[in-house]
């Protein structure tokens, strides 16, 4: 394993070959675990489906239930509640991201409409926008 010469301690041939075979193994997994972790899914090209408040729903005032289906690579959901609507806001009632696909909110009596977007680390999903009315 290790010889003795000129009073310095030196590795044998093979000791060194198995280290180098050792070295260049671990590197290769590296390397494959950076990869991996590069490639982020592009979900830009889907939306979310909104399971509740759907379009046109009339509601009670009080705790509101928004769910939608999850979207397959999202890891996290951007939230907004506007009131009337979005391109005539008086008011942005909420805008938060979340990495669950339910959540709840008292609304008072109005128009709204709510957006979810689906996020990962490099794309988002287009809008799917829902109209409401609490009552």
């Amino acid at each position: 394993m290790y010889k003795k010469s000129n009073n310095f301690l030196t590795l044998s041939k093979n000791n060194c070959l198995f280290m180098k075979k050792k070295f260049v193994l671990l590197l290769a997994i590296g390397m494959l675990y950076c990869c991996e972790a590069i490639f982020v899914e592009n979900i830009s090209n889907t939306s979310v489906s909104i399971l509740a408040p759907t379009h046109g729903a009339t509601i009670p005032e009080g705790l509101v239930n928004f769910n939608w289906n999850a979207v397959a690579d999202a890891t996290s959901y951007q939230i907004q509640i506007a009131t009337p609507t979005f391109s005539n806001a008086t008011q942005i009632v909420l805008d938060t991201t979340i990495t669950k696909t339910s959540f709840s909110k008292n609304l008072p009596v109005a128009l709204y409409q709510w957006k979810v977007i689906g996020m990962n680390s490099d794309y988002e999903t287009t809008a799917t926008i829902q109209s409401f009315e609490i009552e």
